[in-house]
């Protein structure tokens, strides 16, 4: 059985995770400028499996409008222009033989709205991940509170240790999307 130190400490980690998850989603979703990251969620039929197309090709942003894919392998170009296809990106991939380029229209302020709209989901994802760590972690607490290995006041004072973590992460989901919601909004 872990000490309240130890579940305080486990607890900071998992939330710490959380928030790389929910700055890692942020990052997919796509603002005025061509972005990597925005292919982060396609996955590739390679070689009888399923994998990430940064894992079968070299992308990059060239500028602020075209990202292109370069795969290692040629054969590679057909199987990662289906998968974009058939992503919920909304862009016709350009197959030139050699590369794939993704040219990526201005977003319309009604395409912005709607982005904005699934970045307060992926945040309100993020706290509910936090808010469910708390809640396995307090659990934990009163798990012990209940076996008498930990007094009353120690329980108590690990639990509002674990709200004030919790209180700081989702603050920091906050920020996070606030600053991307005012990425999405630029024009």
């Amino acid at each position: 059985m872990s000490t309240l130190p130890e579940i305080i400490k486990d607890a900071e980690a998992k939330m710490q995770k959380s928030i790389e998850a929910a700055r890692h989603e942020f990052s997919t979703l796509r603002t005025g400028r061509a972005n990597p990251a925005l292919l982060d969620g396609i996955n590739v039929e390679s070689y009888g499996s399923s994998l990430p197309i940064n894992q079968v090709a070299q992308v990059h942003a060239t500028d602020a409008r075209q990202i292109v894919i370069s795969p290692y392998d040629r054969s590679m170009l057909g199987p990662i222009e289906k998968s974009i296809k058939i992503s919920d990106l909304n862009i016709n991939p350009v197959n030139d033989g050699v590369s794939i380029r993704l040219n990526l229209p201005p977003l319309t302020n009604d395409r912005r709205k709607e982005m904005v709209k699934v970045l307060q989901r992926k945040a309100e994802d993020g706290k509910v991940a936090i808010r469910n760590i708390r809640r396995d972690f307090n659990d934990q607490i009163k798990q012990l509170e209940k076996k008498s290995e930990v007094s009353k006041d120690d329980a108590k004072r690990s639990e509002d240790q674990l709200q004030k973590l919790t209180d700081r992460h989702i603050a920091q989901i906050d920020e996070l999307q606030k600053n991307k919601e005012a990425e999405l909004m630029e024009v």
